[in-house]
This record gives structure tokens, sequence and C-alpha cells, in this order.
């Protein structure tokens, strides 16, 4: 009898044994091998980012999907502006779409960690990153946007190239200099604040820009082409608008890094203290933040954070070199006075 029911209990446990290797039913957890107690995050990821659309497309979306196979990654794309009033709509609503927040403005972040609104996360690849992070781990730079002047090799005199920002101001360039819109793009308008709180410039400097007939233009594309045409003579832009043209157009487009100093963007990543899925959020800090992470940074004309990764593909200075005089930024000022600053440089610009 009890050979009988011996035999009975191991025909039992091979069954369950059985049934587990094919995916049977029962507890899925109990039914797991050892091995995926070590597998990777999984579920749904939603990023809120201001990185152009070609650069998600071509760059983000596979790389993050092929380090994070289990993750559902969605993307929602717009200027760092547009990207903010999404945001405001939402914090109103009590109910923000995001997990993980790329744009391009720091001082975005000081305001959003005072409404106590991003999740404190230090990643583990931090140490390898060159640039300041939040002290408490609200946000960590993950890419570079370098504010630069840039000029048409073939519709310029040599003798005529800009060196410096205080060259805008020249007779020669009247009416033949543009910058992008600070009320639309979260970059320039970190260049207004920038140039405004230095003491060789302040606002008189816009002034002058006005009066030696600056334009305003809503995005880059519109700066780009008129560089091209001829009808600007120089103009204040993204790095990595300039470098993209050189190698995928082969554009006479350069760079002139000014001899004061570049307006250096840490642009951060953060997330957000609501997100329902901390644990794939952070794995995406993460990644973004490992050497893989940041040559997709620089692949897409963006300077990386880490140290050990070379400057994208046509950039003729590297990041330390150009942080050595960059000019100084008031972060905490950026954030504060967001509508001060913008309404003043409308009133001196725009009216």
């Amino acid at each position: 009898m009890k050979k009988k029911l011996m035999s009975a209990a191991a025909m039992m446990a091979m069954a369950a044994v059985m049934a587990a290797g094919c995916g049977g039913g029962g507890d899925k957890k109990a039914a797991a091998p050892a091995g995926d107690a070590k597998k990777g995050p999984s579920g749904q990821v939603m990023v809120y980012t201001s990185i152009y659309p070609d650069i998600i497309d071509k760059l983000c979306k596979p790389n993050v999907a092929k380090a994070l196979p289990d993750v559902k990654v969605t993307w929602f794309q717009g200027g760092t502006e547009k990207v903010k009033t999404k945001i405001a709509g939402e914090i109103k609503a009590k109910k923000i779409g995001a997990d993980v927040l790329m744009v391009a403005d720091p001082s975005y972040y000081l305001a959003l960690k005072k409404q106590n609104l991003l999740m404190n996360y230090k990643s583990k690849e931090l140490e390898k990153v060159v640039l300041e992070s939040d002290k408490d781990g609200a946000w960590q730079p993950v890419r570079v946007n370098n504010m630069i002047i840039a000029y048409n090799k073939d519709k310029i005199a040599k003798e005529d190239i800009p060196t410096s920002w205080a060259d805008l101001t020249l007779p020669k360039y009247k009416g033949k200099i543009a910058m992008p819109n600070p009320m639309l793009s979260g970059t320039a308008y970190v260049m207004v604040g920038a140039i405004a709180g230095d003491s060789r410039f302040g606002w008189d400097y816009f002034k002058k820009l006005k009066d030696n007939g600056l334009r305003i233009e809503e995005g880059n594309s519109a700066i780009q082409n008129k560089l091209l045409t001829g009808e600007y003579m120089a103009a204040v832009i993204l790095e990595e608008n300039i470098l993209k043209l050189q190698e995928t157009k082969k554009e006479p487009l350069a760079v002139c890094y000014p001899k004061e100093g570049c307006i250096i963007i840490n642009s951060p990543i953060g997330i957000f203290k609501d997100t329902k899925n901390p644990e794939a959020a952070k794995a995406l800090v993460d990644w973004w933040l490992t050497p893989d992470g940041q040559k997709a940074v620089t692949a897409g004309w963006m300077h990386s954070v880490r140290g050990d990764v070379e400057p994208p593909h046509g950039a003729t200075h590297k990041l330390a070199d150009l942080n050595k005089n960059a000019i100084k930024i008031d972060w905490e000022k950026l954030a504060n006075d967001e509508s001060q600053i913008k309404e003043k440089f409308r009133t001196i610009v725009m009216e």
C-alpha cells in the first residue's frame, strides 16, 4: 500500500513539474524558473520630451527597445514650452500623464521639485557624469544642448565671420541676425536669462540687438533656411542643428563658439513621483546614462554628459573645454522669475 501511495505521489510530482515546464495552470509565480527573479523591468512608461521627432524615431525608440525589451515606451514630443503647457494642465487636473520627463530647461525641474512632483532617484551611472545633478536626485543631466552662433561659410566674407556674442551688435550685421523665440523655445529662454544675467551684457545687450535689427523666428528650421539663402549673416541656434546639417546634408553652415563662452544647457531627465511604473522608469533613466545611451545622444549631435564618451560628429570642441569659460547660469533665478524674464524680453525686443 505504501509503495502504491509513494508511486502515486511521485507521479503527481512529475506531472506538476511537466505542467510547470509547459506553462500549465496554477500560480505563475510559483511555476516560474528561479532565473525569472532576475528578469528586467516590464510594463509601460510614458516619456514627455523635447528631443526632435527624427531623433526619437531613429535613435531613441530602437535603442531603448533593444535595451529594455519588456518595457513599452510611449513618447510625447514637443518643444520645451509645449511640454510645459501640457504638464501645467495635467497638474491642474491632478493627473500627470508622464512617467519620465526629458526637456531642455533645467530651471523647469527646479520648479517641479518645489512643487514636490519629482521622485528622488540617483542613478548608479552618476559617478561617470561630469555635470552637476540635483543633490537629492530629483533630476540628473542626460544630454547637453549648446547654444552657439552659426553662419554660412559660402555667404559671408572671412573678415565678417563672428567670433563673439558682442559681434552681433556690430553695424555690419544690421538686419541680418536672428534667434529663436524664447516664448516657445526652452533653450532660447535659457540663452536670454543667461545673457541678461551676465554683467558683461545684461538687458542692454538685447536693446542693442533690437536696434541692430534682430529677427525672432518661431523655430530652428526658418533660421537654418535663411542662413542657407544668405538672408541672415549670423544666428543664435543650437549647435546640434548645425552639426546635423553639416553631416547629413553637407550644408556649408558652421559653428562659432563665442569667445565670451557658450551657453551650455545640461538638459535633465527626471521621474514624476506619481509614476505607476517606478522600476521601469528608473531603468530607463539608468540606460540613458550608460555609454550606450550616451552614444545615442551624441549620434543625435548633442554632447554627452559622461566624460568617457566622445563628442558628437563635427563638434570641434570637447565639452570639458567648452565648460572652462561657459557663461554662468543662475538656474534658480530662471526658475523663479520666468514670467518676468520673458515679459522683459518681449517688451525690449518684440514690441
